[in-house]
């Protein structure tokens, strides 16, 4: 295994992150036109096959922790890219709605194992004051992926199946590169940290709660992910190849919904989670208003891009605060309920497409959208850690990513565990000259 700085592991996560995620499942959407015209799909055909990668993606998050605990962190990351290369390279030779299903579904998988195999490495290989931030620049990936399929339809329009098959060269170069840089330890956990505290009733109501509305979140951007596009060549009359200018602004604008949402930490969740559904609901909206206007339409890709990487971002925050202690359930529940949401509103809207058509379709959900961030005052706040009353101060200032993290290892008194500067240093460089790192072996120190 090749060694890796955290800034480097940083980049290389981002790179894999674009592949699985912004690759092989979100440019899924800026491809449909010119798949629905070559295999002569219905747009309810196109919400069935829409829905698949999602769940996929679900049963995958279900298996991918244990996955990185028995195989461990690079050949989870390996497995995923397999998955990827194989999803897409299928999809670059569908003949029918059947082998698309089936290649989407293999991209699902993919999306699923990554994000796991990742986060088992980094607690490996990354210091934990570290994680935050680390963290933030690999969720950047999927947006990332979202800009690099720009190209690919700007100049390939009408060659999809080619466009495809260079996504799948790209995965296979990820899957090398997973194997030479990723260690096959599952995670690194100090021997003397504390078990987490069994949930509660309050901490299981609150992540109902919070799941309910990363369902509903994504229920309604289901609409704009698989059917943007479509809708504006469709009912816009745009040319195909001037849809990636929406995924350029949606990939552009959502760089900096890492940004929104541990502000959104600081300040106040609710108030945030409304303002952003609410934009998110009104990108909708504006996007079948106005579907001819380019410039019309890339506005309501911006606006789209920023509140749904902020709402992800913030989901992902409010899960890993109400599970201290936990390493992974956490951040899980939130994107599979958002999953959940996406695999039933991709039928949805399909089927209200074909009813109504897509200007009634995205109004409809766009409505759903804004009836849900009016129930913003009810999302979850976090739990509190019950610091002593001369601490509560203190405490309200430790906000964002990183301090979300830091719940994620406790002593033995719920507080963050923490030990000195140089304690720290020596267990990353004994574990760096270590072989274990390249034994599928849980670690602990």
């Amino acid at each position: 295994m090749k060694s890796l700085s955290p800034t480097g592991f940083a980049l290389f996560g981002a790179a894999l992150v674009a592949i699985s995620y912004g690759l092989a499942r979100f440019a899924f959407g800026l491809f449909v036109p010119p798949i629905r015209a070559d295999l002569a799909l219905s747009p309810y055909v196109i919400g069935i096959i829409g829905a698949l990668p999602l769940i996929s993606f679900l049963l995958a998050t279900l298996v991918a922790p244990l996955s990185a605990e028995r195989l461990g962190a690079r050949y989870t990351a390996v497995l995923s890219g397999g998955f990827g290369v194989g999803g897409l390279t299928l999809i670059s030779l569908s003949g029918g709605p059947l082998s698309l299903g089936i290649g989407v579904f293999a991209c699902g998988i993919c999306t699923g194992l990554m994000m796991p195999a990742l986060t088992a490495a980094m607690q490996a290989l990354v210091r934990r004051t570290l994680h935050g931030r680390v963290s933030s620049v690999m969720n950047a990936g999927t947006s990332v992926g979202v800009i690099v399929a720009v190209p690919a339809v700007l100049f390939l329009a009408g060659n999809w199946r080619f466009a495809y098959g260079s996504f799948a060269v790209l995965a296979g170069i990820g899957m090398v590169a997973a194997w030479l840089f990723i260690p096959s330890v599952s995670r690194v956990v100090p021997a003397n940290a504390a078990p987490p505290p069994p949930i509660s009733k309050l901490q299981w109501s609150r992540l109902f709660g919070l799941s309910l509305f990363a369902f509903a979140m994504g229920f309604v951007s289901a609409a704009y992910w698989i059917f943007a596009p479509d809708l504006v060549v469709t009912l816009g009359a745009l040319p195909p190849g001037a849809t990636g200018w929406l995924w350029l602004a949606v990939g552009i604008a959502g760089l900096g919904g890492a940004i929104a949402a541990d502000l959104a930490d600081r300040n106040n969740p609710p108030i945030t989670h409304a303002l952003m559904l609410m934009m998110l609901s009104a990108s909708l909206a504006l996007l079948a208003a106005s579907p001819g206007q380019i410039v019309i339409a890339a506005f309501s890709a911006l606006v789209f891009g920023l509140a749904y990487m902020s709402l992800t971002g913030l989901y992902l925050m409010t899960g890993i605060r109400l599970l201290p202690g936990r390493l992974s359930m956490g951040p899980v529940l939130p994107f599979m309920a958002c999953a959940l949401g996406q695999a039933v509103g991709s039928p949805v809207v399909g089927a209200l497409v074909d009813e109504f058509g897509y200007a009634d379709a995205f109004a409809s959900f766009s409505a759903i959208g804004i009836l849900v961030a009016i129930l913003s005052p009810l999302y979850p706040r976090n739990i509190e850690h019950e610091p002593e009353e001369a601490e509560v101060e203190v405490e309200e200032e430790d906000t964002g990513l990183q301090a979300a993290y830091d719940y994620q290892l406790q002593d033995e008194e719920g507080e963050p565990y923490s030990y000195s500067a140089a304690a720290e240093e020596a267990e990353f460089d004994s574990l760096s000259e270590s072989e274990s790192l390249d034994k599928p072996d849980k670690a602990s120190t």
